[in-house]
Formats: structure tokens, sequence, C-alpha cells
């Protein structure tokens, strides 16, 4: 710094060129000078008064965030003279602090949001997701499942800390414990500053001479557990049950995160399911859907009671009413009979597809009641009933481009 723009500093009062008290704080500080600079950036104001505005408030700033010259400055002293690694000795600024004025506190070489300082060994976990399978009844009626999984465990011999019992970290010698080391290049503004991470301890400020030799210093190991899961009733495939910090412990003994229990519900050989409805199908005689019929349908519930039960409370059949005449392809809907419904009150229904057999083998006797019949209904030449079908894609082309 040349003497005339120190003495011009110095001359200055630093709390006024920031713009704030003298009792303010470093976060008052701060924040006072990332709005200045935005203000006053080069980029922004590149007329030389606004630029040596800028740099008189960087320097003001480089004093009043650093305790020790802060003190020196409210005691009369020279907060730019002498001393290696002073302000005046390089004319430098810390760059760090202009990426923090205009990007929010995203230092060079730094993680958004990190701040200045060494970074936390202890880090929370991650997620963990495993899938499981179960039944149509389980899923509509929700049961407790038991899983074996393997995750990322606190480390019982460090407790989390990384080091070998009767040992300890010690501060890295390279960084003095900061987790940064400066890096110093010219500009035309002069010697600008930028923190990056230390090398010697990768930015946690403290090496481990001895790590737990269990876990090698990460503070956790994999190991396998049971758990109990609970599953709700409604659930179908894709749902997915959350098991609040029961997931990878994090480096250093951090938080754990969540596990996830994916759920994939198997096929039913009876059943389909859409949404909260059961679908199946039901294949009468010819002569049973002209007469009509009842049959007796198993519920979903039949598959939760075992065959040697006695429990009388559970419905594990409904009666299927058939009416006479019915045709292949009707429905009958059985209400309350469905899913429960996962987010809500009551239950789908069992809609139950009829589909009419026509027989393919007839003896001499089946075949001459077969004609008898015919003959009492005049169906023995019938026309059949001829009605338009689908139209084909080119049917449908055509009229919608031909000629009007």
């Amino acid at each position: 710094m040349s003497r005339e723009n120190r003495d011009r500093t110095v001359s200055q009062d630093l709390y006024e060129t920031l713009g704030v008290s003298r009792d303010a704080d470093n976060d008052a500080i701060k924040k006072a000078y990332r709005r200045l600079a935005r203000q006053l950036h080069p980029d922004v104001n590149p007329d030389p008064e606004t630029q040596e505005r800028f740099k008189d408030v960087t320097r003001a700033y480089e004093v009043l965030s650093d305790p020790e010259k802060r003190r020196m400055y409210d005691l009369g002293g020279d907060p730019f003279g002498g001393g290696a690694g002073g302000f005046g000795a390089g004319q430098g600024f810390s760059f760090t602090d202009i990426m923090d004025a205009f990007f929010g506190g995203q230092g060079a070489g730094g993680a958004a949001g990190a701040g200045r300082g060494p970074r936390p060994r202890m880090r929370r976990g991650q997620d963990a997701l495993i899938r499981l399978e179960i039944d149509l009844a389980e899923a509509a009626f929700g049961t407790t499942r038991e899983l074996k999984v393997d995750t990322a465990v606190l480390c019982t011999v460090c407790h989390g800390d990384g080091a070998a019992p009767g040992s300890s970290p010690v501060t890295c010698e390279t960084c003095q414990g900061r987790g940064e080391v400066h890096h110093v290049q010219r500009s035309f503004l002069g010697e600008i500053r930028t923190m990056r991470p230390c090398a010697a301890c990768r930015g946690y400020g403290s090496i481990i001479p001895e790590p737990c030799r269990e876990c090698s210093g990460d503070g956790r190991v994999r190991s396998r557990r049971t758990l109990s899961v609970k599953i709700p009733a409604g659930v179908d495939t894709g749902t997915r049950v959350q098991l609040a910090e029961q997931g990878e412990v994090g480096p250093g003994g951090g938080p754990a995160g969540d596990l996830y229990v994916e759920i994939h519900v198997a096929d039913h050989p009876v059943f389909v399911r859409q949404g909260s409805d059961l679908i199946c199908n039901v294949t009468v005689p010819m002569t049973a859907a002209a007469l009509g019929t009842s049959i007796e349908l198993p519920t979903l519930e039949a598959d939760l009671v075992p065959e040697s039960s006695t429990d009388t409370d559970v419905e594990t059949t409904v009666t299927l009413d058939i009416r006479a005449g019915t045709q292949s392809g009707s429905e009958v809907v059985l209400n309350g009979r469905g899913v429960p419904s996962l987010r809500g009150t009551g239950r789908g229904d069992i809609v139950v597809r009829i589909i009419v057999e026509t027989p393919t083998r007839l003896d001499e006797r089946q075949e001459e009641l077969l004609r008898e019949l015919a003959a009492l209904r005049d169906e023995e030449s019938p026309d059949g009933q001829v009605q338009a079908g689908h139209k084909s894609v080119f049917d449908r082309l055509r009229d919608a481009f031909g000629p009007r």
C-alpha cells in the first residue's frame, strides 16, 4: 500500500466507512460489507472514484472482521503496519468476502453456505431404501414384518470420534485448525487471497494420528440388524413406509438417516386390484346363467384365516347371487368387500365379472334335449342379431378426411 493510500485509510473512521456502529458484531459488519460490495464492485461501477471507495470498504472490512486487528484499531494502533500476514504488507483483501457478497456465503473453493472454519467430521447419514414383497391380503389389512437390514451403525470401539482408544484428534499444523489455507494471487486490485480447504486435514482442522482399527477412523461400521416394520392397511405397490433414523449412521457418528421400505404386492390367484376395488372372474354354466343360481365366493379375508381355524367372526366367504338370464360379461358388485382406504375410511368393492360357459361336448341325450329346447323357443334356425361393430382406423380416417 502506498503511504498516501495508507494515510488516507487510517485517517478515515473504519466504522463510518462500513456504516456500522463501534459495538457492531461480526454479523452486522459482514452484512454491511456485502451490501456495499454489491454496490461498489468494479464490475458494477467501473469509474475510478468508485473503485477507490471499494478498496476503502474492503480494507475497513479486513480490519474490523479480524478480532486482533480490530482490537488494535480500537486501541489506537495502526492495523495496517508491519508484521507478516498483516494487511498493509501485501495490499491484500479476501476474495472470499467478495464471493460472499455476491453469492450469499459461498466462498471460493468452499461449499454453499459452509462459511469459514473447519468442516465438521460429524454429519448426518444417508437415507436407505429396501424393497419388501407382501401378499395382497397383507397389503389390504396391514401386517408387521421382521426385516434384516445391512446399514452403517455407530462404532462401539471409538463411539464415533474415529480415534483409537486412549488417543484423540490433534490440531492440524498446516492450517492451525482453521480447515482452510490462503492462496495469494496478484490482480489489478492488488493481492487477492482466496480460501481453499486444507489438503493436510481435508478441511476438518484436525488430524487423527491413531485411527480406530475397528472403523478405520470413520466412526461407523457396517452391521446387519433386525427391525420390525408395521405395514399399514391399504398400501399398494410403490408405497413407501418411512422408519425415522433407521438408515445409515453418518460419518463421525453423526445422526442416522431414515429407512424407507418400498412395498411390492405379489399377484393374487383370484383377485386383481384396481385402486380400492378387487376384480375377479366367475365362470358359470349356460344353464346356471339361464336359470339363475347362488355360489359362495371366497373373500380376501380367507387368506388371513388358517383352514383349521374355528374363528367365526371373520367372513371368509360371501354369497354371490346370479340372477336368471345373466349374460356373459355382465358384472355383479359386492359393496364394501374390497381394500380399505390407506388415507381415509371405508373399503372398496369386489367387482365380479360373469363368464357364461357354453358346452362344447354333448352326448346324444344332451343334444336331444337342447334341440327340443331350441324347437320350443323357435331357435332352430336363428337369423342372429347383426349390429354395427367398431370401425377400423382406416374407416375413421376415411370418414374424417373423405369428400363431404
